[in-house]
């Protein structure tokens, strides 16, 4: 069964935003992530409609996200969720993006290759 980390972990690539690079090295691991996006998994589990605090939960959390590593290791965790969860949740996950106005570095999809995500 799909736990709520690895579903709040898929969000937070779904909604990855490209951001000015930062003097400030961060990194990125899923564990880091997982509190942040929590306002996304009722979306992602029921439906209805993206909050506002699912777009800007993911937004921050992402803007963290500023080196090629961080975006790889994000890309990875969401690959190994995205093949644990239905489409139907799939198919919730990759439209964040688009009802946040969020834009990110790569498609999402479980045959991404996360080692070309720059």
């Amino acid at each position: 069964m799909l736990t709520s980390k690895k579903l709040l972990l898929s969000f937070l690539l779904i909604c990855m935003v490209v951001t000015p690079l930062s003097t400030k090295a961060t990194t990125i691991t899923c564990n880091t992530v997982t509190d942040k996006i929590k306002p996304c998994l009722t979306y992602v589990m029921s439906g209805g409609h993206v909050s506002k605090e699912c777009c800007n939960s993911c937004k921050s959390c992402l803007g963290n996200a500023t080196t090629i590593l961080d975006r790889q290791t994000l890309c990875s965790c969401v690959n190994d969720i995205l093949s644990t969860i239905t489409k139907k949740q799939i198919n919730r996950i990759t439209s964040i993006p688009e009802k946040c106005g969020a834009k990110f570095p790569f498609k999402i999809s479980k045959d991404v290759d996360c080692s070309k995500v720059y």
